[in-house]
């Protein structure tokens, strides 16, 4: 047994029992039992959310001085903040950047683990080989891209669902606005009756207006927040409406016109886009086996031939 597979089969046998306590003393009652703020927390609701729209966070471990202050002097040394604020807003969750950030570094902890489990059990196997060092800082380089994928993947689908969702809810609001009904009760009516994510974010503007602050300024911070090219041009018309004191319900008709002549605009874009890929299969796969398969019998019968 060479001083590698040695040193591998101790590490193996070291983090196993290193496991085995961890396990024993997170069950033990003083470490293990939940806190009174954690068994209470889901039958109280904030004063800021008395109607439940933000869910509740899930506690995760309890981390220590130490490492809260390790994260969060990574955090500030990575920066990117405000793009991560955005991307956190636009997927909905109810994180932030530096919970984010712990979680992403979490992800490259966990990936950095991974590689080194690999790299131990090839020693272990006896395939050890010089590159087997670089797979730890790989998996970690790697689990901090997938957390940051993860989000980006979730913050897009939502931000199409919003956009797909924005010209039945512009029409709605106009269609309560003709029937009689102001702005906020316009915007009530909508939260309560729909069910996707552009009425829940409708729900937070009448909290928000619920709890003293200005129609405009919410509707502003709505489309600030979420940065949607579509819904923030609808917003600003309707808000330039307010203020001037136009006829809300054909600016907004106007508005879900518009949307959804966009929205078919970027349909046709995304078919001819989807038409040039299908082109690749059929340039690179079916057109050379076509070809392939007309020119070997030739080919074949030439060589018996001349054989």
């Amino acid at each position: 047994m060479s001083g590698v597979t040695s040193f591998a089969l101790a590490v193996v046998l070291g983090g196993g029992f290193a496991v085995g306590i961890g396990l024993v003393v997170m069950r033990m009652p003083r470490w293990g039992a939940p806190r009174l703020a954690d068994r209470i927390a889901p039958y109280l609701r904030d004063a800021a959310d008395p109607l439940g729209l933000t869910p509740l966070a899930v506690p995760a471990l309890h981390l220590s001085g130490a490492w809260r202050a390790w994260r969060d002097r990574i955090i500030a040394a990575a920066g990117g903040s405000a793009v991560i604020e955005r991307r956190i807003r636009q997927a909905g969750s109810g994180t932030d950047a530096a919970r984010f950030r712990g979680r992403q570094l979490a992800w490259a902890l966990g990936g950095l683990l991974v590689g080194a489990l690999a790299v131990v059990g090839l020693a272990v196997a006896g395939r050890f080989w010089a590159g087997s060092v670089l797979l730890p800082p790989i998996a970690a380089v790697a689990g901090a891209a997938l957390c940051d994928l993860r989000l980006t993947r979730a913050a897009r689908a939502r931000v199409t669902r919003v956009q797909e969702e924005l010209p039945t809810v512009l029409e709605f609001l106009s269609l309560c606005l003709a029937a009689g009904e102001s702005v906020l009760d316009a915007l009530r009516r909508v939260g309560d009756v729909g069910s996707g994510e552009l009425p829940g974010e409708l729900r937070r503007v009448v909290v928000a207006v619920g709890t003293g602050a200005a129609l405009p300024d919410a509707l502003t911070t709505l489309a600030r927040e979420l940065e949607i090219p579509a819904l923030t041009r609808s917003i600003d018309h309707l808000v330039a409406a307010l203020d001037r004191g136009a006829p809300l319900a054909q600016v907004l008709q106007a508005q879900a016109t518009d949307t959804r002549e966009d929205a078919k605009r970027l349909l046709i874009e995304q078919a001819g886009r989807k038409e040039i890929l299908m082109l690749l299969p059929l340039v690179f796969l079916i057109l050379p086996l076509s070809v392939l398969f007309a020119i070997f019998p030739g080919v074949f019968m030439l060589r018996i031939g001349f054989g």
